[in-house]
């Protein structure tokens, strides 16, 4: 399993208030959630009416996969036009060892 996580900053220029600035992004979240099945929401720059911080988490079977749908999402929030990505950050972690190293049969929680 590989797991992209990452935060956006984005730049909402037309944005005069904090009321504008939510319509944008619920705009912005709303068409990303649909088109790709993501988690997705604001985790930052909540007091400012033209900036905004938007958390990401996206999984997958493969890296190139994880990979290609990240640039695609960034690709599909710059073409909706109401908001300029200014940069991202990008993690991705592979989880292929944790099921084979679990302990299935007997764990520590299984004396209770």
């Amino acid at each position: 399993m590989v797991i992209a996580y990452g935060i956006i900053q984005l730049r909402i220029p037309m944005s005069g208030s904090l009321k504008e600035k939510k319509s944008v992004l619920n705009k912005i979240l709303k068409r990303v959630q649909n088109e790709f099945n993501i988690s997705i929401s604001q985790v930052g720059d909540l007091d400012s009416h033209r900036s905004a911080q938007i958390g990401f988490a996206i999984t997958g079977n493969e890296s190139r996969f994880v990979n290609g749908k990240v640039e695609h999402l960034l690709r599909f929030i710059d073409a909706l036009k109401v908001a300029e990505v200014i940069s991202s950050k990008v993690e991705l972690m592979v989880v292929s060892d944790f099921l084979e190293a679990a302990d299935w049969e007997t764990g520590k929680y299984d004396d209770f």
